[in-house]
């Protein structure tokens, strides 16, 4: 497992997590939002280096996609 790969899923757990609590939903439906997300395709393109950034970091990218339907403009990897 590469360094990316170890990051990027120690984040999707704490953004899976954070995401059940503040929505209130289920870890299918979390995962399946997060993996279909804007945020999630950024978070594993090595380019972006968001996976270097904390989790709280990348959920408030996520909160606002799971809100608005999209990432918000002014969110700028």
């Amino acid at each position: 497992m590469t360094n990316q790969e170890f990051l990027t899923e120690y984040i999707l757990k704490d953004i899976t997590a954070y995401l059940m609590d503040d929505e209130g939903i289920d870890m299918t439906t979390a995962l399946r939002f997060i993996y279909n997300s804007e945020t999630y395709t950024k978070l594993i393109d090595a380019e972006t280096g968001l996976y270097t950034q904390s989790s709280a970091y990348v959920y408030e990218f996520l909160k606002d996609e799971y809100h608005l339907g999209k990432l918000s403009a002014s969110n700028d990897y």
